[in-house]
């Protein structure tokens, strides 16, 4: 393949990001665009620029976009005399003045040439193709814009495609209140409750641990006293008593001194699905993380719920309980930032369970970054001799290239992670806060509807409407047991017409064909 640009200046220096570049250029007989699922330009002969570094990195800085893996990897092994020199060919250039700052900002070290002496300042990323610090810094060394949404140890990009431009429009604020106005503000918040048992009880599901009751209920009342109130959620001490609250009894608690790998077992073979980073190196990154979100602020609340949650399930800085935390950051930011605002909880691990597709979407989102990462160092893992680590836990993974693979974890690209959360708080409050509100205000109907001809409390009444509905429609015999009142034909088929009539939507999908003196009658 005829390239040009950034994967041109690859191939030449034999580098391979992780990481996909968003565009690849290349020649060929006519000018297009094909998106499947990276965009593939495609240019006329006249387009090629000269067989230089400084010549392609140019073309790649002015047509393509920018991947911070790649250019991290690049400036780690190009001549710096290279660089050096196109700088001062072109003191003023803004492709170079860029190129010149972003090598010293990945690098951290500083490049034998003047400072640029005049010029308009020129953005690091560009704004409409990247989201940006929300408070760009002037870097009057090179007389650029620094508006990168992170620093050096850590900084993830999210690409401005359509669906994120979308996911940047939506809110959450105007999107519940249109379920105050369908609902009312007393079933709405009477179903902030249950929305909390309902998340705590998801997020557990998600790891397979669904049956911890003590354990969902306590995670419910973190999630209801903490989101939102602490000064900073990501310092480790923060974590740590976050960790602890979250998992109650447990062998270890704080952040891990051990590999971690994700994965799973097929028959006898343990299989890798990701891993994370060195725990040496979990202090910057989780550093690196807190002053994204400090450049962050302002931003789209979504984007930063997004940036926190998967930017912390990758750096995976604490010996458990690390999916939990991120899907908890989802909720907190948002808190944070005043998007939701208190009591509710948005169960976003509810969405992403019940829904098949969302389900695999959330596999998929991580695996966006994990399937890549374990496909360039598949043969650089193995499972060896046992050792113990000095958190105590035992493990016997080894993987040789911690180092060669930093530059993916400190700058992920987190594009498709952000459309997939985007999606699943649309979904969240569009779908599951209300059904949740709608059904709680049709427990209310069929309550009201009940007691014009049976008087109880409503702990009573509504056990006998969830018998109905769960039994077809009938009054069964268990429950004119507990409530021999029901034993009365009349009786029972109006209350069950009470409560059918409510519920009749739902009703058509469970119809017995077969009917009895306590069915009601179709309306």
């Amino acid at each position: 393949m005829d390239y040009v640009g950034f994967r041109w200046v690859a191939q030449r220096l034999n580098i391979e990001p992780v990481q996909p570049f968003a565009v690849e250029s290349k020649i060929g007989t006519s000018r297009r665009t094909v998106v499947n699922p990276t965009r593939e330009e495609t240019y006329s002969a006249a387009a090629r620029p000269d067989p230089t570094i400084a010549d392609h990195l140019t073309f790649g800085l002015k047509h393509e976009l920018v991947n911070l893996e790649f250019l991290a990897r690049l400036f780690d092994v190009l001549d710096p005399h290279i660089l050096e020199e196109w700088i001062r060919s072109e003191p003023t250039g803004a492709y170079a003045r860029r190129a010149g700052f972003l090598c010293e900002w990945l690098t951290g070290r500083q490049l034998n040439v003047p400072d640029v002496p005049s010029g308009n300042y020129v953005d690091a990323l560009d704004p409409e193709e990247f989201v940006v610090a929300s408070r760009p810094v002037n870097v009057q060394r090179w007389r650029v814009r620094d508006n990168l949404p992170g620093t050096r140890d850590f900084c993830p990009t999210i690409r401005r495609t359509a669906a994120v431009r979308t996911v940047e429009r939506y809110n959450c604020a105007a999107a519940l209140d249109s379920l105050e106005i369908e609902y009312g503000a007393d079933i709405l918040m009477r179903s902030a409750v249950w929305l909390s048992i309902k998340e705590s009880r998801a997020s557990f599901a998600i790891e397979h641990e669904e049956k911890q009751v003590d354990r969902v209920k306590r995670f419910a009342a973190v999630m209801e006293r903490r989101c939102g109130q602490t000064d900073d959620p990501l310092l480790l001490e923060t974590l740590t008593e976050l960790q602890t609250e979250i998992l109650g009894a447990a062998t270890r608690y704080g952040v891990r001194q051990s590999p971690v790998i994700v994965g799973h077992t097929h028959g006898f073979d343990n299989i890798v699905d990701y891993i994370g980073p060195p725990w040496e190196r979990t202090g910057e990154l989780l550093t690196g993380l807190r002053r994204s979100m400090a450049k962050t602020v302002g931003v789209s609340s979504i984007l930063r719920a997004s940036l926190a949650s998967f930017g912390f399930v990758y750096i995976h800085p604490m010996i458990d309980g690390n999916g939990r935390i991120s899907r908890f950051l989802v909720n907190d930011v948002l808190r944070r930032d005043g998007a939701v605002p208190a009591p509710f909880i948005l169960p976003i691990s509810a969405t992403i369970t019940n829904k098949t597709k969302e389900h695999a979407g959330y596999d998929r989102a991580l695996e966006t970054l994990s399937r890549p990462l374990l496909a360039k160092y598949r043969d650089n893992f193995h499972f060896g001799a046992e050792y113990v680590c000095a958190d105590g836990v035992r493990s016997n993974f080894h993987f040789d290239a911690y180092e060669d693979a930093m530059p993916t974890w400190r700058y992920p690209d987190l594009t498709h992670q952000t459309e997939y959360i985007g999606e699943v708080v649309r979904l969240t409050i569009e779908v599951e806060m209300s059904k949740e509100a709608g059904f709680l205000r049709d427990m209310e109907l069929a309550r009201e509807g009940v007691k014009n001809y049976l008087e109880g409390p409503n702990s009573d009444i509504d056990q006998i409407i969830r018998s109905v509905r769960e039994n077809g429609w009938r009054v069964s015999n268990k429950l004119v047991k507990a409530f021999p009142h029901l034993a009365d034909v009349s009786l029972a088929k109006a209350v069950v017409a009470a409560v059918r009539e409510i519920f009749e939507s739902e009703a058509e999908s469970d119809q017995d064909p077969d009917d009895d003196e306590h069915r009601a009658p179709r309306q």
